[in-house]
Parts: C-alpha cells; sequence; structure tokens
C-alpha cells in the first residue's frame, strides 16, 4: 500500500535531515542524489525545512555548469541546545552543545566526600547554569546525564545504590525543577560509554560487543545486534558483583568487594602493581580520582617500560621472571605486572563470552585507555586459551571522556527525534512536554525516500 502524501512528506523530511547530520552541509543536488528522490520533491522539502526553521542557506557551491551557484543548505545548530553530564563520586563535568552536537562551552567541578547534599546539589546545578550560559543558550532543550549506579528501566530514575552519595539522586531531581522545560534523562555511566564507543570510539564496526569499563570499580555494558541491553533490573553488566577466583570472600548483594570488583577495580590495580615491584607515584590514591589516575599512571608506565624494552630482551625477561629472578623497577617486573593484571581481567572476560559471545570485548575507562594495545592483546591470548569461542579485545579510543560523549550524543538523537518529527517541526519545544525515559540506540540512517513526482 503506497505512503499517503503526508507520510511520505514526513518520511523525506526525516531522511533529508538525517543525512544533512551526518554529511555536514549539502546543495539540493547533493540532496538528491544521496536521497535518490526526483528533483521537484527535493525542491519541496527544502522550501518545508527551511520554512519550519530547522534548515537554512549557510552558502554556495560552485558547480560544473552554467547558472548561479547552487545554494548549500545546513541544519540550524543553534535551534535548540542541550547540555550532557558525567556525574562521578567526586565530581560533575558538563558539556553545552548545539542542536548538531558541536560542544560550546565545558567545565567541572570537585565535590569532595566531606560536603553535604545540600551544598552538593547546588554546585552541581550551578555548574550545569553556569555552562549553559557560557555557551550563550537561552534554555536547555534535553539533558543526558550519565551516573554510576542502576537505572530503574520503567521510569527511567537513579535507583537507591549503596556506595554511592545520596546527592546523585537529589541532583538529578533538582535540575529537573530548575529546568522544567528540559527533557533530563539519565543512564548508567558504562552504557553511554559503549554508546559512544560504537558512534565514535573502537566499536564502530561492531554491532555485537561488551564494553569492560575498568576505573574507579568495574562494570560492562552489553551490546547486541545494534542494540543496547538493560536487563529486567536494568542491573545487565554489574560484572563487579561476579564471583570470581581469587578472592578472599564473596561478593553480597550491598557489597561487590569479594567479586570481580577485588581484581580489577583501581585499588586493587595499585595493590598488584606493588605486588609485582612496579612503583605507583605517592600521594595520589587518597581519593576516588586519586585512586583512578595512580591505577591508569602505573599501568600506563608498565605499558611504557615493556614497550622500550628490546625484542631479544623480552625472551630473557620470560625466562629470569619464571626463575623469579626480576628486580622491582624493571621493564621485567612491568612485564609480570601486565601479565597478572591480564590473567585477572580474563577471568571476567570469559565469563562474559562463555555467556555472550559476543565477538568483541573493548576495554575502556582511564585504565583500559592506559593498558592500551599492549594490554589488550594480553587479555585477548589469555581468553583464546580459555575459551572456543572467538573474541577480539580492544582498547578504547576514547578513555574516561566516553561516559560525556554518551550523554552528548543521546541528547543529541533526543532532541533530533522531537524536533525533526512532522508534531515538532518548528516548535523549540519538540511540540511535547518533559519527560526522562532511558534512552536507547537512536538509528543512524533512515530507509530511502518515499517520491510520487517525477522530474
Amino acid at each position: 500500500m503506497p505512503a499517503s502524501p503526508s507520510t511520505a512528506r514526513a518520511i523525506n523530511d526525516r531522511l533529508a535531515l538525517r543525512l544533512l547530520q551526518q554529511e555536514g552541509s549539502l546543495t539540493a543536488g547533493q540532496l538528491k542524489q544521496l536521497t535518490g528522490l526526483s528533483r521537484p520533491t527535493v525542491a519541496d522539502l527544502v522550501e518545508r525545512l527551511t520554512a519550519a526553521g530547522l534548515i537554512s542557506v549557510v552558502g554556495e557551491a560552485g558547480e560544473q555548469r552554467r547558472g548561479p551557484n547552487a545554494k548549500v543548505y545546513g541544519i540550524v545548530a543553534d535551534r535548540a541546545h542541550l547540555a550532557a553530564l558525567d556525574v562521578r563520586t567526586e565530581g560533575v563535568a558538563v558539556a553545552v552543545a548545539d542542536l548538531v552536537g558541536r560542544v560550546l562551552a565545558e567545565a567541572s567541578v570537585p565535590i569532595g566526600g566531606d560536603t553535604g547534599t545540600g551544598p552538593a546539589v547546588e554546585q552541581a546545578v550551578t555548574l550545569v547554569e553556569r555552562v549553559a550560559k557560557e555557551a550563550g543558550a537561552d534554555r536547555l532543550h534535553t539533558v543526558g546525564i550519565g551516573a554510576p549506579g542502576l537505572i530503574d528501566p520503567s521510569s527511567g530514575e537513579l535507583r537507591d545504590s549503596t556506595g554511592l552519595p545520596e546527592w546523585h539522586r537529589r541532583f538529578v531531581a533538582t535540575l529537573q525543577e530548575r529546568l522544567p522545560e528540559a527533557r533530563v534523562s539519565v543512564e548508567n555511566e558504562t552504557n553511554l560509554a559503549a554508546l559512544a564507543e560504537q558512534r565514535d570510539g573502537a566499536a564502530r564496526d561492531r554491532d555485537t560487543f561488551v564494553l569492560l569499563w575498568l576505573g574507579h570499580g568495574t562494570g560492562a555494558a552489553v551490546v547486541l545486534d545494534g542494540a543496547l541491553r538493560r536487563g529486567a533490573s536494568g542491573g545487565t553488566g554489574e560484572i563487579g558483583f561476579l564471583p570470581v577466583p581469587g578472592t578472599t570472600a564473596l561478593p553480597t548483594s550491598t557489597d561487590c568487594e569479594g567479586g570481580f570488583h577485588s581484581l580489577a577495580a583501581s585499588a586493587a590495580v595499585v595493590g598488584l602493581a606493588a605486588e609485582c615491584g612496579v612503583p605507583v607515584a605517592a600521594g595520589r590514591e587518597a581519593s576516588v580520582v586519586g585512586g583512578v589516575r595512580a591505577a591508569a599512571g602505573v599501568v600506563r608506565e608498565a605499558v611504557g617500560r615493556v614497550s622500550d624494552a628490546a625484542p631479544s630482551r623480552r625472551a630473557d625477561q620470560v625466562r629470569e621472571r619464571a626463575a623469579g629472578a626480576l628486580p622491582p623497577g624493571t621493564s621485567g617486573s612491568a612485564g609480570a605486572f601486565l601479565d597478572a593484571f591480564a590473567d585477572r581481567l580474563a577471568v571476567g572476560v570469559a565469563s562474559v563470552v562463555a555467556i555472550l559471545d559476543p565477538g568483541c570485548v573493548v576495554l575502556g575507562g582511564e585504565v583500559g585507555q592506559a593498558g592500551g594495545a599492549e594490554l589488550a592483546a594480553r587479555v585477548q591470548d589469555r581468553v583464546a586459551r580459555m575459551t572456543p569461542l572467538p573474541t577480539e579485545v580492544r582498547a578504547t579510543t576514547l578513555g574516561g571522556g566516553a561516559v560525556l560523549r554518551g550523554a552528548l550524543l543521546t541528547a543529541r538523537d533526543r532532541a533530533q527525534e522531537e524536533l525533526f518529527a512532522p508534531g515538532g517541526m518548528g516548535r523549540p519545544d519538540g511540540g511535547q512536554g518533559p519527560s526522562s525515559p532511558p534512552p536507547g540506540r537512536s538509528a543512524e540512517g533512515v530507509g530511502p525516500g518515499v517520491d510520487s513526482r517525477k522530474d
């Protein structure tokens, strides 16, 4: 059954807008070529989108033909402004962007563990308001927040979680009160990092993969057939609670100590380095941020030492390591540390592979980025010996910045979905009120246009 004229127009408009987002500014001729639509149909949609205030002429392009230069069209980027937040245990990072996702201003603020709930919430909200002002945003259309902890899949709200500051939940509610017209949504930080890695990072060629987050704690995000999987209670990927060999106890329902967290969290990484004789920078472990920096720093230092060692010396070090004859602080001890760390990570990765068979695991977070290809290769080698399922292990390309990037991408997708919809055309509020369901992965493209007119 052919599409009605109104449905065809809506499909074509969305297709053109998606192409302008993906490809950048385009001429009408280029839109015709990319959409497969006729010239009159493209002219009609350009006129509609211009009248709606969603696209405008941004320049001219000289084409190889007689006559005037072709007009170049682009999305009106200041049609709406978005905010992305990365909420951590000891601070908040904020970025404000335009409708196409171009960052206009960003800042962060530390929030100490001894800060009261009320003052902490006020600090975080004030930061959002300040960055929005610096970006020239009179109002925020959409706000995407990445936070640790479980997100209720039915309400999209951050659930009570032992070990996380109370101000996290209060902050989300207060921000919505202070920004009543904005659509505020919150998502687990590791899930957002996985979306960012899939769109802009190490998993761009993968529809199915698992992100293993290595930072202050551990977490995992599961993407299957292009869709993020959250589970019945929103807890998919809570790998820190995975019971594993090598720990002295079992995790409990309120504490992941004794689980995989005890082997791969930042404190465990620093402790393992000390056991292997790899020096750790002093005075940097007192806070959560300091602990992550110390863990990432010691892994990065170990990778550097191993990479600098000559191939012939590496063979000698393997023999010396087996004989227990490696002095502390050498490239050999650095290699022993990376081997031991890879052994630990392989336990968690192999468990995930046995259940999900993702084909690819990305080592994310600050520590995963510090380990780079060197650590990823060691983990992949061990996993290959532990499972018959072929699995590629990759290092993140976005590191700790993946959470903020993922929050920005989901905020941009949400805003465009509303503003580009037929009911939202030309309305800054998208024709809808605030809402906060959990964000999902927006499609990167749409199907072909529907043409009822001929050249």
